[in-house]
């Protein structure tokens, strides 16, 4: 047998013994039981994360299952290639195709933990630097939902405040869709670009930073908000249509007390729907945090502070002298900067969700 086939079926054999798949077909079956039970819709949120669990096992199982039926016509492509050179060529084809199948199967099973699956709340806020800040966050903001829409994920501005000239202040978006938090976490921490400011009648070069927060959207059933720990502001909303149109007070700010957590919410019509809306972004926040802090009792907490430090960048994106976009974590990079703000950012997460211990 050729020795890359070999090399192949080991290692997807390792996989699949990794990820538990007899383990999670046996899953299935207590979930599909599960999800026959009429009084599972009297628990809303329960339901929902059943389905989710479900769905994501179910095509975990099938790709496994394709994989096994593609090794197996491999292995038979490989007999018969000896005896009819023209099915060589036909041979590269499906031994390449494994190749990057399996590599999407690693990346996937690395998103093993159950806040994986979850979708994503990402925030980006501007570091100092005023305009030239502002308008990288913005420039952030059009490339997470460039790659939004090339996932096929879906999406919700929870909070946005423009900037005074150009750019935003603050943005923070819903990411919907199966594992949507398990890729961005890979993008949180601080981002910097150097470039000829648009802005510079001298046309100098100018860095500029913006982080990146990513939290797992979280349920009710999952953290509990107790009103006494809450202090909530309301104010005008600013920007078009805030405070030069409204003379209500719409716009929510909410502390948590016990952590000195705010969020804030100006995006939507009415007071309450903003302060339902801040609720869910503090419940997400409240959410990590308690992940963080089982971290930290299992002896596995990950130094996010240094990380999202200012000074301490994840990625450098550079477009002068050259052009050329680094993540500093991993190594990997690319000259195709153009490509990057567009949204063609999954190298960068699969490099850090196979090579970094999250």
């Amino acid at each position: 047998m050729d020795n890359r086939l070999v090399s192949l079926k080991e290692e997807f054999e390792k996989l699949r013994n990794f990820s538990k798949i007899e383990e999670k077909k046996e899953r299935l079956k207590v979930l599909e039981k599960e999800r026959e039970n009429p009084d599972i819709w009297k628990n809303p949120d329960k339901a929902k994360e059943i389905n989710i669990e479900y769905k994501a096992i179910s095509e975990e199982i099938h790709e496994y299952e394709e994989m096994e039926n593609a090794l197996q016509y491999l292995i038979e492509l490989e007999e018969m290639k000896e005896e009819e050179d023209e099915l060589y060529e036909e041979y590269e084809k499906e031994i390449a195709d494994f190749e990057k199948k399996l590599k999407n199967l690693k990346i996937k099973a690395t998103l093993n933990r159950p806040e994986d699956r979850k979708n994503a709340i990402l925030s980006i806020h501007p570091g100092a630097g005023g305009t030239e800040s502002q308008d990288w966050a913005q420039m952030l903001m059009r490339m997470y939902l460039r790659w939004i829409e090339r996932k096929g994920y879906k999406h919700k501005i929870l909070n946005f405040q423009p900037g005074d000239e150009a750019g935003i202040k603050d943005v923070t978006i819903l990411v919907e869709g199966l594992y949507a938090y398990g890729y961005l976490k890979a993008e949180r921490g601080v981002h910097r670009l150097v470039r000829i400011s648009p802005f510079d009648a001298s046309r100098r070069r100018h860095t500029s930073f913006a982080s990146v927060f990513v939290y797992p959207e979280a349920e009710e059933v999952e953290v509990e908000i107790k009103e006494e720990d809450l202090k909530i502001d309301t104010f005008r909303s600013s920007g078009p249509g805030g405070q030069h149109m409204q003379k209500n007070e719409t716009a929510v700010r909410i502390t948590h007390i016990p952590t000195g957590i705010v969020v804030t919410c100006q995006s939507e019509r009415s007071q309450f729907q903003n302060k339902q809306t801040a609720l869910k972004i503090l419940r997400s926040r409240l959410y990590e945090l308690k992940l963080q802090e089982e971290k930290e009792k299992m002896g596995n907490i990950e130094k996010e502070k240094g990380d999202i430090a200012w000074g301490h960048q994840i990625r450098s994106y550079v477009m002068h002298p050259y052009k050329m976009v680094k993540d500093h974590r991993t190594g990997y990079e690319t000259g195709n900067v153009d490509a990057v703000m567009d949204g063609d950012i999954d190298g960068f997460i699969e490099a850090f969700l196979l090579n970094v211990k999250k």
